[in-house]
C-alpha cells in the first residue's frame, strides 16, 4: 500500500466513490451532513480534480495500483504556524478493519512531517467512528477536545472529537 499523487486513471474511481450518495463510507465520514448537499459538493470537487493538476496536500491511497481512498491536509491559520489538519477516507468497505486506514494515516503523518513545518497534527471525527478513533490512538494521537452531543447521526446524538499529535511524539511505523 502507498499514498501517491493522483493520476488521470484514478478519476473514474474517485468520481464513482464521491458521487454515490449511498456509498458506505458516508456512514462514517461526516454522516451528520446531508447526503444531497454533500453529493453536489463532492461532484463539484471531482470536476475540479479533473481540471487541475495534483495537489501535494491531497494524495490517493493506492493498493496494488488501485485507488481505494484519499488523504488530505490543510494548514490551519496563521500560515507557518505549524498546525496541520489531516483527513482520510478509505472508500471501499472491503478494506475496512484490516489496518489499511491505520497504515495510510501513518504514511500521511510521515509525509506531512517530512514535507511541512508541522509542529502539531490534528483531525476531527464524530464519537460514533470508533474505528478511526482507535486507529489514531494506536498511532499516538491523543484526544484534544470533545464537544458533547454536537453531531446528530441517524437520530442519535454523538460527540464531536478532535485528536492531536505533536511532532516530538511521533514514532514512525516499521
Amino acid at each position: 500500500m502507498s499514498i501517491r499523487g493522483r493520476r488521470p486513471r484514478d478519476l473514474p474511481a474517485l468520481r464513482r466513490w464521491f458521487t454515490d450518495p449511498h456509498a458506505q463510507w458516508r456512514d462514517w465520514d461526516a454522516p451528520y451532513l446531508h447526503a444531497v448537499q454533500t453529493t453536489g459538493s463532492l461532484a463539484a470537487y471531482v470536476e475540479q480534480l479533473e481540471r487541475t493538476p495534483p495537489n501535494p496536500n491531497e494524495r490517493v491511497v493506492s493498493l496494488d495500483g488501485q485507488c481505494i481512498g484519499m488523504v488530505n491536509r490543510s494548514e490551519t491559520p496563521p500560515e507557518d504556524g505549524g498546525w496541520w489538519d489531516l483527513g482520510i477516507i478509505i472508500h471501499d468497505p472491503q478494506f475496512w478493519g484490516r489496518g489499511v486506514g491505520s497504515r495510510a494515516l501513518a504514511l500521511w503523518v510521515d509525509a506531512t512531517l517530512n514535507e511541512t513545518d508541522a509542529h502539531v497534527l490534528t483531525f476531527s471525527t464524530w464519537g460514533g467512528n470508533e474505528r478511526m478513533i482507535r486507529a489514531a490512538h494506536r498511532l499516538g494521537f491523543r484526544e484534544a477536545g470533545r464537544v458533547r452531543e454536537a453531531r446528530l447521526v441517524r437520530g442519535v446524538r454523538h460527540d464531536s472529537v478532535q485528536l492531536d499529535l505533536l511532532r516530538r511524539e511521533w514514532t514512525p511505523l516499521p
